[in-house]
């Protein structure tokens, strides 16, 4: 337990981070999770343009300090792969 007046204000933002740690984590894999459905639908059009909408809500995640960079690109790499694929 937080001791010092600095310990209890710290332990008083990390709860607030957290919280908005936690609606912007869901929100990307909102985003990522629309791309996975139209995917699975097979519609090109549609998948591609869920996926440029997830692309700047990842890399926003990226700068946040939510996902890490190379997480992100791998994410990217492998969902644009697969939209590509679609026949």
């Amino acid at each position: 337990m937080a001791n010092t007046p600095q310990s209890k204000k710290r332990a008083r933002q990390a709860e607030r981070r957290t919280e908005v740690n936690k609606a912007r984590r869901s929100r990307i894999r909102t985003f990522l999770r629309k791309v996975e459905e139209a995917i699975a639908s097979g519609d090109k059009d549609a998948a591609s343009a869920a996926l440029r909408s997830a692309q700047p809500e990842l890399m926003r995640g990226v700068t946040k300090g939510i996902v890490h960079k190379n997480t992100a690109a791998r994410k990217m790499s492998r969902l644009s792969a697969r939209v590509k694929a679609i026949a």
